[in-house]
């Protein structure tokens, strides 16, 4: 099975009414708003989605609103990890249909070894046909997943592709050269997007792109066409932006730029918290900057 996730990929956030409630006509909004912008794939459901704080019925809820106005116009990427193997195999085993593949975690908290890393995408691996991305962000888990046991997996015929969000640039170039055809290396990193793309990581989930989607697919495009004197415009055109979105975490960054175009409202669900009126304020200058 071949990776065919490439290019432009955007990590959907969840919106959220005042009183917590999820807002599926901002939904709707926003995932308009993608396709209508050059946007390549929707990821429903990762950590920018607010997974932790969902539960199994509103998480099933919004990947049945983003299909509806999706449409078939773009694959659709599910998130589905955690740190309970079997649970996570159990819940492959029941998806509903419209899935294009699976975007998973490596188990956090639990700090496995390699070993236990591999075991589990193995096994979870042997409960879904569909290609599963998997998914390091040792900054999140608390564990990397090594570049070696990155190359084991890919030996495994579903797995398809690794996002890496390790900020380890030689990690990332080991896993790039020796990787086998068909298997990608996708950035988790909005940053450094453009400089991984010129050492043959092959595109992007992408938080920022929630709210610039334009500006960052067509960066995206022309550094997958060699035309980095473009893509280099386009990510120093976002560079300011992209640094504010993270400065307090995500998606609280990114929320307040969506507010700020009138797609929806910047609540979050607790533990996490608005951003900083300081940084708001900074974000929603950038933002009217980047629209002008």
């Amino acid at each position: 099975m071949k990776n065919t996730f490439k290019g432009a990929g955007v990590a959907l956030v969840t919106p959220f009414n005042e009183d917590y409630s999820i807002d599926f006509d901002a939904l709707k909004k926003l995932v308009r708003y993608q396709i209508d912008n050059g946007m390549d794939f929707l990821v429903v459901q990762g950590t920018t989605g607010e997974s932790p704080v969902l539960s199994q019925e509103e998480k099933t809820k919004v990947l049945k609103s983003v299909q509806e106005e999706n449409n078939g116009a773009l694959p659709i990427i599910y998130g589905v990890g955690g740190n309970d193997t079997i649970a996570v195999g159990e819940l492959l085993k029941k998806l509903p249909s419209g899935i294009d593949g699976i975007l998973s975690v490596s188990p956090y908290y639990n700090k496995p070894t390699q070993k236990g890393i591999y075991e589990h995408y193995k096994y979870i691996a042997s409960c879904t046909d569909l290609p599963i991305i998997l998914y390091n962000v040792p900054g999140r888990t608390g564990s990397n997943v090594s570049a070696s046991t990155t190359l084991e997996l890919a030996k495994i015929h579903n797995i398809v592709a690794m996002k890496e969000a390790s900020g380890d640039l030689g990690q990332i170039m080991d896993i790039v050269q020796n990787k086998p055809e068909g298997f990608s290396v996708l950035s988790g990193d909005d940053a450094i997007v453009v400089p991984l793309m010129s050492i043959g990581v092959e595109g992007v989930i992408s938080v920022s792109a929630n709210a610039f989607p334009k500006i960052f697919s067509e960066m995206v495009h022309d550094a997958a066409q060699g035309n980095y004197d473009v893509a280099k415009e386009g990510h120093y055109q976002l560079h300011q932006i992209t640094q504010m979105l993270f400065e307090e975490g995500n998606p609280g960054g990114v929320k307040i730029a969506l507010a700020k175009m009138n797609i929806m409202q910047p609540t979050m669900r607790m533990p996490l918290y608005p951003v900083s009126d300081e940084l708001k304020t900074r974000i929603e200058k950038e933002t009217a900057k980047l629209f002008k």
